[in-house]
């Protein structure tokens, strides 16, 4: 209720609702107001009408409810819009607000915060809202008056960002995938993405997992891309990054601080549940989907190397892109606005490195436990303990201050990373006095079949170092033997089609008598003069 130190005149008001006053389009208050300043200045209603183009009928029925009112109008124009609205049409002798809003208001924080609980609908909450008040509304204005107030509250507020000033980072929900061309594998990997929120500049890479090694590398991969370090890091709470997530001070891992440490950067968290905090990244991933693996969608990759490879070309077509109803890009903005704010990076990327022991084995190899990986070493150092430092891309090997081995890492379990400079002299001396080559394999395995041939080769080139495949070529040949060479033929023929060579696939088939079963013959047309050949269509 509005109260005001002036009253007004019922019987004026009346009067103005018998004779149909405002019955048409009411006047603005700055017409008013031009009214009764030409009514204080005593011009008559016909001057005033051709002065502000307002009807003369209109003029009396305002001067009318404006005289009835009892207030100089003097004291009228000092008075603002809303007062003189509420003098002027008698607003507070509208009726009182409706009684069931006001009960139904008082519960609206309530409603809205049930809502959001698992299970619980707007019939529900309805139903019990009529049992409190059964005179209340029905269930149609009930779920509008919801929908009024969540509307209201989700009003979203709009950022002016400022370069330089923040990178946003999240993992797209989709996964991208590379087929191994030795086994046959999918490999899945993550993807990340970065943005700069004021020039919307994007990064995007392919990252074997979530894990702080592959995600603090990609992360540094980022950094060396703008050029660049931003004052501050966003990222979701997301276990690699967040011990404890908190909403005003969440616990980074040991990791992130160090990362943080080293750029000289600060890292901060979106709150729980809240991708309104980050909305340039999740605005990216949305543009990642479309932009880039839309494209991609029917190419089939061979290795990580490659998908990235594809990934940065359609980065840089988007980045390069113009935006819609503007003459500039993604990139043109940064360029001109940001790259030059960024602080300078350090020469050397950020990574993090593990530690770990592990004894020299008499196959002259150590095992990297992680990964239950192999990695060769010199023969000399069998028996000794040897120190492994390695990342997310490499594996050193030390005793103690001196670095003996370095490989590239191998995440494949069981497998072996073998050297030959590593082997003994001997070991080399038998293999030459066995004639264990590929040649040798080759040409043993054809005398048997050309699809045992065909198998054999398919074999020999699955590993880089070709000596970890004799082992498995013998154990076919031993096969053969057991088998017959006819039945290690059509077993060869048979597993041809495997997405991955092996010698356990050829002995299941053996095993199984697969190698007897033949595959369907496909009809052949009978000759017939009636039937035309290809010559009929020259």
């Amino acid at each position: 209720m509005i109260h005001f130190k002036y009253g007004f005149d019922v019987k004026a008001f009346a009067l103005c609702k018998k004779t149909k006053c405002m019955a048409a389009k009411p006047l603005q208050m700055h017409q008013i107001r031009r009214i009764l300043e030409l009514v204080i200045e005593n011009y008559s209603t016909r001057k005033i009408a051709q002065l502000t183009s307002v009807a003369r009928r209109t003029i009396s029925e305002y001067r009318l409810l404006v005289e009835k009112t009892d207030i100089p109008l003097k004291d009228l124009l000092q008075c603002d819009d809303e007062t003189l609205s509420a003098i002027v049409y008698h607003k507070s002798a509208l009726p009182p607000k409706d009684i069931r809003w006001h009960y139904l208001e008082t519960r609206i924080p309530d409603l809205l915060l049930e809502l959001k609980r698992t299970g619980v609908t707007r019939k529900l909450l309805w139903e019990e809202y009529k049992n409190d008040n059964p005179d209340g509304y029905g269930y149609t204005q009930f779920c509008d008056h919801l929908a009024r107030q969540l509307r209201i509250r989700d009003a979203v507020m709009h950022f002016q960002h400022t370069p330089g000033d923040q990178l946003e980072v999240d993992f797209a929900g989709d996964k991208l995938h590379y087929v191994d061309t030795t086994t046959g594998e999918i490999i899945s990997f993550e993807v990340l993405v970065c943005t700069l929120p004021f020039s919307q500049y994007a990064y995007v890479e392919a990252i074997q997992s979530q894990k702080q090694e592959h995600f603090i590398k990609g992360l540094s991969n980022a950094l060396y891309f703008f050029g660049g370090v931003p004052k501050s890091i966003k990222t979701d709470n997301m276990k690699t990054a967040v011990v404890a997530a908190n909403r005003y001070e969440p616990r980074f891992t040991e990791a992130m601080e160090f990362f943080g440490n080293y750029y000289g950067t600060t890292t901060l968290t979106a709150r729980v549940r809240k991708p309104r905090d980050k909305p340039s990244v999740e605005n990216a991933v949305a543009n990642t989907y479309r932009r880039m693996y839309a494209p991609l969608r029917n190419i089939i990759f061979t290795s990580r190397e490659e998908l990235n490879h594809a990934l940065r070309l359609q980065m840089e077509k988007f980045n390069s892109a113009p935006f819609q109803k503007k003459d500039h890009s993604r990139k043109i903005l940064f360029e001109m606005h940001e790259k030059e704010i960024l602080k300078p990076l350090p020469d050397l990327l950020y990574e993090i490195r593990h530690t770990t022991q592990s004894k020299v084995q008499k196959n002259y190899h150590v095992v990297l436990g992680e990964d239950k990986h192999q990695y060769s070493v010199p023969y000399t150092l069998i028996g000794k303990t040897l120190k492994l430092i390695y990342t997310a891309d490499t594996v050193e090997i030390y005793l103690e201050q001196k670095r003996v081995a370095l490989h590239k890492r191998n995440t494949h379990r069981y497998g072996y990373t073998t050297l030959i400079d590593h082997m003994p002299a001997n070991h080399a001396h038998i293999l030459e006095a066995r004639g264990w080559d590929a040649p040798y394999f080759l040409t043993k395995a054809k005398l048997i079949g050309i699809n045992t041939h065909d198998y054999v080769e398919r074999i020999l080139s699955s590993k880089s170092f070709t000596e970890q495949t004799y082992n498995v070529c013998l154990g076919i040949f031993r096969l053969g033997k057991q088998y017959g060479a006819e039945r290690l033929e059509a077993a060869c023929t048979r597993a041809l089609n495997a997405p991955t060579a092996n010698s356990r696939t050829i002995q299941n088939i053996l095993k199984n008598g697969l190698d007897k079963i033949n595959e369907p013959e496909q009809l052949q047309i009978p000759l017939h003069e009636n039937i035309r050949g290809n010559d009929n269509y020259n």
